[in-house]
């Protein structure tokens, strides 16, 4: 019951700071005031779809009900810390480099890709990346322009454009990516 009152704590601090109404956050998600208040109260125990729409509706993440408020967010994260990220549809080893991304505006990661390794599809979502290639090279499409990144080449785009990457070198590809805002 404890991790049913710390979700329904988090809850009524995110709502309350939005200044949503119970029936203003019930509507956006679909599902009953009712059911926002005994969440809100520790009596309702929400499913993780439901938990996803309250996040999302709320500008949030679903992993930001499970971080222990206890848990330090240092400034310098040692690469031992940093965390392994499995993204469906994307071939690579992805790791993030900050411990908590939720309470952040931008949400860097340390990926390798493979040589034949990438995305599999071209795809969206609101905000910006950044990334930096330190070693090998990728393909890097973005809407209908494709471009070859080399070592210590930048890129920068809109996420709602359609994109995708691929390595297409002989050598693994080595990028430090920035999602803008924290996507998961």
């Amino acid at each position: 019951m404890q991790e049913n009152e710390a979700i329904g704590r988090l809850l009524n601090e995110w709502r309350t700071q939005k200044g949503l109404t119970l029936q203003q956050l019930a509507d956006e998600v679909g599902v009953s005031a009712a059911f926002i208040s005994q969440v809100e109260n520790g009596k309702a125990s929400p499913s993780i779809a439901n938990l996803r729409g309250l996040a999302r509706a709320l500008g949030h993440r679903v992993v930001d009900f499970f971080i222990d408020e206890l848990i330090d967010d240092p400034m310098v994260l040692p690469e031992v810390m940093w965390t392994d990220v499995d993204m469906a549809g994307w071939d690579a080893t992805i790791r993030q480099m900050v411990r908590i991304a939720g309470n952040k505006q931008m949400q860097p990661f340390y990926t390798v890709i493979k040589p034949g390794k990438g995305s599999r599809d071209m795809f969206s979502h609101p905000g910006e990346e950044f990334g930096v290639v330190l070693s090998g090279e990728m393909t890097l499409t973005v809407g209908e322009h494709v471009y070859r990144v080399k070592a210590l080449s930048s890129f920068y785009y809109s996420c709602l454009l359609p994109h995708s990457w691929i390595n297409e070198g002989e050598e693994d590809c080595v990028v430090v990516w920035v999602v803008s805002p924290p996507s998961w």
